[in-house]
């Protein structure tokens, strides 16, 4: 099996051939209609980077209450969407205003560059998301992301936590 850093180079490039517009529609429709989205209250998405599936047509739910991560140190701080970001050291938009408590989330959309059949993710290679996800693991957490990025099994580490669903296009 290959190793993380020659995957994570292999579904970028599969990643920047795909329509993330017409993926993200799709998506964002399948979520719409999950009973994990109907009844959760405090979302936390992510701002998408380039070629990332946008989930930003959400935070037009005005039943919900929507957070968005920002990278303090190793960790990850939820804050409140007040539509103001600044561009972290990684080049993606944070939001500006004070963090919460991540205990009040119901739902945590988590992104990947692929997942498997197991629900494991390969992220970027920070652990932003699995140090936070090991504090908060009790939170439901989903991947969307391109059916193409899906695989039967990815390298797992000890630390590499699993997530509860995945929503393809």
């Amino acid at each position: 099996m290959e190793n993380k850093t020659a995957l994570r180079l292999h579904y970028k490039s599969i990643r920047k051939t795909l329509d993330r517009n017409l993926a993200s529609q799709i998506i964002v429709e399948k979520i719409k209609n999950l009973d994990i989205y109907k009844t959760s209250k405090n979302i936390m998405l992510f701002y998408p980077m380039t070629h990332e599936i946008d989930l930003r047509e959400l935070t037009n739910d005005c039943s919900k209450n929507f957070y968005y991560p920002r990278v303090s140190g190793e960790n990850l701080l939820v804050c409140p969407n007040n539509n103001e970001y600044i561009k972290s050291k990684f080049g993606v938009l944070e939001p500006t205003s004070n963090p919460v408590n991540p205990e009040i989330l119901d739902l945590i959309f988590v992104p990947a560059l692929a997942v498997d059949k197991n629900f494991y993710r390969l992220g970027y290679g920070g652990g932003y998301y699995d140090r936070f996800l090991q504090n908060y693991h009790l939170i439901t957490t989903v991947t969307p992301i391109f059916k193409e990025l899906t695989t039967e099994k990815l390298p797992t580490e000890d630390f590499d936590k699993p997530i509860n669903y995945i929503v393809t296009d």
